[in-house]
C-alpha cells in the first residue's frame, strides 16, 4: 500500500479554471482529467489524504458522493475552507474528516492541514508540513514544506518521496 497526498481539486468549480489558470476547456473536462490522473497514480489499496477543498458547487455533497466512488484508494479528508459539513460527513471517507492530522509515512513524520504553517510540531526533528490552499502560489516554500494541491502537482495525487525528490533534483529524502 502506497500513501498519496492531494488538495484543492475543486471538482465542479467553474471559476477554478480561470482563478487558477487550469488548462481545461470545460468543468466536465477538468473533472474527468483529474479523475483519470488520480486513478492512474493511485491503486485500489492505496491511501490518499485529501487536504481540503474536494468539491465546490451546488449540490456538493451529492457530487462528492459520486466522485468518491470513482476515485481509487482509501480516501481521508482534512477539511478545507470550501468543504461543507455534508461533504466532510460522507460515508465514502475511510475515517472521520479532521481539520489537522499527523502521521508517519515512509519513516517521515508529516503534519497535514489545508493551510500552510510557518512552523509546526517537530519541525526541528525532521517532520514535514504538507498543505493545500495556496494553489502553488506560495513562493518560495519553506524547507520541509510542500503544497500538494493539484495546481502544484500536475492535477494528481503524489507520494511523499516524489514531492521532495523534485525539489532536490532526484536525491532521496525530504529537503
Amino acid at each position: 500500500m502506497a500513501v498519496y497526498f492531494t488538495a484543492d481539486t475543486h471538482f465542479g468549480h467553474a471559476a477554478a479554471r480561470a482563478l487558477y489558470r487550469r488548462p481545461f476547456a470545460s468543468v466536465a473536462e477538468m473533472d474527468e482529467a483529474m479523475v483519470a490522473r488520480w486513478n492512474e497514480a493511485v491503486g485500489p489499496e492505496d491511501e490518499v489524504w485529501h487536504l481540503g477543498d474536494f468539491v465546490v458547487r451546488r449540490g456538493a455533497a451529492e457530487a462528492a458522493a459520486v466522485l468518491l466512488t470513482r476515485l481509487n484508494g482509501r480516501k481521508r479528508l482534512v477539511i478545507g475552507n470550501n468543504d461543507p459539513p455534508a461533504v466532510a460527513a460522507l460515508p465514502g471517507w475511510a475515517a472521520p474528516a479532521v481539520h489537522y492530522a499527523e502521521a508517519e509515512v515512509d519513516g517521515t513524520g508529516v503534519v497535514l492541514c489545508h493551510y500552510a504553517f510557518r512552523t509546526w510540531r517537530n519541525a526541528g526533528r525532521g517532520w514535514v508540513n504538507l498543505h493545500g490552499h495556496s494553489h502553488g502560489r506560495l513562493r518560495p516554500p519553506l524547507p520541509r514544506q510542500a503544497d500538494v494541491g493539484v495546481d502544484a502537482q500536475d492535477f494528481r495525487p503524489v507520494a511523499l518521496a516524489e514531492i521532495f525528490r523534485a525539489r532536490r533534483g532526484g536525491r532521496r529524502g525530504p529537503a
